[in-house]
């Protein structure tokens, strides 16, 4: 896969607070790629000079091999954007706000309610058109963001905390929408996210503190790089448990033992085979990756 998106050496101060320092990473087409760091990281500050909604002071900004310097209106026509706050108008139904957004783009008639259909069958949102947006649940507003920023299929769909504050169906119906998009489309998708289970599911994941990269790879080699494993036993003693000389915690009705890695768990189990009758090994979650990377807990709010 080619590169979709390149970020070389982008840094953007705001008086003495220097908010991206010297950043650099790639995102391959058609990749779901997590970008990830506490509130004051530098996540939301690098979309909007992403987007061309902010200056960067230095460094290089390239989408499908364009310069954002050089090209902002083709590069903002590839690119569809959710940020964190709705940028709908309140007062004007979801219809007219959605005309009105595809007009931007040149998006009238047959061409419009083609795209709508398919937008209000996918995001449920067919019994919502007359409606004025300020009359809308949190939860149906998101949906009305969502299509708002892929009226024009982007080549590029980002989403800056997209699901904060979001019931658990409204979550996964606008996951299940965003996967088939991705793959009827080809669509990028590059997300930041406080949910760390939305994360675990990327291609790609980036963390970045204070501005810089902290760490990067795949869900996977960060697991294997940042945590061990977990080994949960069931239906055996404390002094069993005990007896295996690692680390462990009593949970509900079993114990869990942590190990370093995979090859450790396998040595365990069958060096103690009369212990490891009944079992189950678990990669450690992406929040213990973030934790071990950064030295902080991931919890919701806005972002610098």
């Amino acid at each position: 896969m080619s590169d979709i998106i390149r970020i070389d050496g982008l840094n953007k101060s705001f008086g003495t607070l220097r908010a991206v320092r010297d950043l650099s990473f790639r995102v391959k087409e058609g990749e779901f790629f997590a970008f990830l760091g506490v509130n004051g990281a530098g996540k939301s500050t690098t979309i909007n000079m992403m987007c061309g909604q902010l200056p960067h002071d230095s460094g290089r900004i390239t989408i499908a091999g364009r310069d954002l310097v050089e090209d902002a209106d083709d590069i903002k026509r590839m690119i569809g954007v959710v940020f964190q706050n709705s940028l709908l108008d309140a007062p004007l139904t979801v219809r007219d706000n959605l005309e009105n957004r595809a007009a931007l783009y040149g998006i009238r008639g047959a061409a419009f309610g083609k795209r709508l259909a398919k937008l209000a069958e996918l995001l449920h949102f067919g019994d919502l058109l007359k409606r004025p947006v300020g009359k809308l649940s949190g939860g149906q507003r998101r949906r009305i963001d969502i299509a708002r920023a892929l009226l024009h299929e982007p080549s590029i769909l980002i989403l800056d905390e997209p699901t904060t504050g979001l019931d658990p169906q409204t979550r996964k119906n606008l996951w299940d929408v965003i996967s088939i998009l991705r793959k009827e489309e080809n669509m990028t998708v590059f997300l930041t996210t406080h949910y760390m289970e939305e994360a675990a599911d990327a291609d790609y994941i980036v963390i970045i503190d204070s501005g810089s990269i902290a760490a990067e790879g795949s869900p996977l080699e960060l697991k294997n790089a940042y945590t061990g494993d977990f080994i949960t036993l069931y239906g055996v003693t404390e002094e069993a448990v005990r007896s295996l000389g690692m680390p462990y915690e009593t949970v509900r009705g079993a114990f869990r033992v942590s190990v370093p890695d995979t090859g450790a768990a396998t040595s365990l189990i069958m060096g103690h085979a009369e212990v490891f009758r009944d079992y189950e090994i678990i990669k450690g979650r992406m929040d213990d990756v973030f934790l071990a990377v950064t030295g902080k807990e991931l919890n919701g709010g806005e972002d610098g």
